[in-house]
């Protein structure tokens, strides 16, 4: 038995976030940087021309420390350390949630603005000159719009039922004699996410975090089966919020074009089915491990093109999973 579960009857004891994991985005990038950078310049501004919205953010600022290497002054400071805790703003004091209502990732928007702008700007100014040559960037930059896009999914409430933790093509499904952070034999589904594909990630259950475990790795092709054993990965363990509390692993790895994995959510968060809980950039590979147990369906197939959110993976037996939690 795993030493973090204290016994089988009992919530599983959650665990310290990994070190490595310093901020949602641990593999750092290029766009982090400029919007890191871009940060120090609007505070700069805030500070000198909007003294009085500075003051209104911090009476409204909740939490009692700052855990950012950087002054906070409104919800955009702790965009890339949300998962460390420290402040925050209740959402209805967030004058920057209309960002979660648009069509995009909203962890993505950064990419989305820069790669736009180089994009179609280089595709305005060829056109000027030779409009055939202005072809190739726009469509790269129409590329990068939908890469980033965000659609609105109806999620399964049913007890008992597990959705795609991830949109794209099932590739692996696979029986597993024991994993150790389930504590029994499991199932492996694994997912190869295109550069077509959305690549927002989703809870497949409603869950409790337990644990976010980093592993740094090579960047090989997602669709080889050894990537998901060498790529750079992270793991978000978590368990289910009622009764029999089964305990599940969702997997973010990169592939070879797809190198910053996003996860903003830390031990001890409470989520929905279905709720958004990351993101991986560019084509990728995102793997779901689930407790194998007496009259579990495996829905899915080989092969088969699901959906993160709406398409059903598997279901546990509805008697059990609404035995009241005790």
């Amino acid at each position: 038995m795993p030493d973090f579960v204290a016994e089988e009857t009992q919530r599983t004891e959650l665990q310290t976030l990994d070190p490595q994991v310093t901020t949602i985005q641990p593999g750092g990038g290029i766009c982090m940087r400029i919007e890191l950078a871009w940060g120090a310049l609007r505070r700069a501004y805030l500070k000198t021309f909007r003294r009085g919205y500075v003051r209104k953010m911090a009476e409204l600022r909740q939490g009692t420390e700052n855990v950012c290497p950087h002054e906070v002054l409104d919800p955009r400071d702790v965009k890339f350390y949300q998962n460390q805790g420290g402040y925050y703003w209740r959402p209805e004091d967030d004058p920057f949630t209309w960002r979660d209502r648009l069509p995009f990732a909203r962890v993505g928007l950064a990419e989305l603005i820069i790669l736009s702008v180089v994009c179609f700007g280089s595709t305005a100014v060829l056109a000027y000159y030779y409009w055939p040559a202005a072809i190739l960037p726009a469509v790269f930059g129409l590329f990068f719009v939908s890469f980033f896009r965000n659609p609105h999914r109806t999620i399964p409430t049913d007890a008992g039922v597990v959705v795609s933790p991830a949109d794209g093509k099932v590739t692996t499904i696979e029986e597993i004699e024991h994993d150790e952070f389930i504590g029994g034999p499991a199932v492996l589904i694994g997912i190869f996410l295109s550069i077509f594909n959305v690549h927002v990630n989703r809870v497949p259950v409603p869950a409790r975090v337990i644990g976010i475990v980093y592993r740094k790795g090579k960047f090989l092709n997602a669709m080889r089966a050894e990537s998901a054993r060498e790529n750079e990965q992270l793991a978000v363990r978590i368990e289910e919020n009622r009764a029999p509390y089964r305990r599940m692993t969702v997997r973010q790895i990169t592939g070879a074009i797809a190198r910053r994995i996003v996860c903003w959510v830390k031990p001890g968060d409470e989520l929905a089915a279905g709720e958004l809980f990351g993101m991986i950039k560019l084509g990728s590979r995102t793997e779901l491990v689930l407790p194998r147990e007496e009259g579990l369906e495996i829905v899915v197939k080989m092969g088969q093109t699901v959906k993160a959110g709406s398409t059903i993976f598997a279901r546990y037996p509805a008697a059990e999973a609404e035995e009241p939690a005790s």
